[in-house]
């Protein structure tokens, strides 16, 4: 399975979370319930989660989190920050790079100012949407060693929805099982066991700027 491009793959991320067909062995969506809310992971996220919205009936956001890299491959996640909470490492990529949460501390503050900035630029003042009781539907363009989703989603955790759900759609098996405790269900259209990066599942996976994320939010 390869996807044209970010749209393509959200409006078929959409039609799973609509049909109410969650990857196998999640618990079952039941369609999408009132208060859904769908909350894009910059910048890539943003056009699948667009669809995802579109398609759900649901407002759209964006959960800010910024990957906290390998020094010498930065696409490589050892880490995430996502709102106020400490960095939060992978400890299996951490003692496989060789490196320290101490020799990342420099690029975690780097991560944590860009973080700000995207936050004051895309939301310009408005407040991060209220998720108590709602069904919070976080949302990404790929998931590779799941650091970025697992900050991602206990920073959304710790805002009370009812529901929470990731939705991918494309992981690698072992990002997937780096997730699964933090969401009450997992939606991923294809796992691939040779994974190798999320951009080598799409045509056309070209860099989004931010004058793009706040065109799709509206905003621009």
């Amino acid at each position: 399975m390869r996807f044209h491009d970010r749209s393509e793959a959200g409006r078929a991320l959409a039609r799973r979370l609509r049909d109410g067909r969650p990857e196998a062995g999640a618990a079952p969506a039941a369609g999408a319930p009132r208060g859904a809310v769908v909350l894009a992971l910059p910048r890539g996220g943003v056009p699948v989660a667009y669809e995802v919205a579109r398609a759900l009936g649901a407002p759209l956001d964006v959960l800010l989190v910024r990957k906290i890299g390998h020094p010498h491959h930065p696409e490589y996640g050892l880490g995430a920050v996502a709102g106020d909470a400490p960095p939060l490492y992978d400890p299996a990529a951490l003692a496989g790079s060789g490196l320290t949460e101490r020799d990342l501390a420099a690029t975690a503050r780097r991560e944590g100012a860009e973080l700000r900035r995207r936050e004051s630029l895309y939301r310009g003042g408005r407040p991060a949407p209220a998720l108590a009781g709602r069904w919070a539907v976080v949302v990404d363009d790929g998931l590779a060693t799941g650091a970025t989703a697992r900050a991602a989603l206990r920073a959304a955790r710790a805002a009370g929805p009812a529901r929470l759900t990731l939705a991918v759609p494309v992981a690698s098996p072992g990002g997937l099982r780096a997730v699964r405790g933090e969401a009450d269900d997992v939606t991923c259209l294809y796992a691939p066991a040779d994974f190798g990066a999320v951009g080598l599942w799409y045509d056309e996976f070209e860099q989004l700027t931010d004058a793009d994320v706040l065109e799709l939010l509206g905003t621009g």
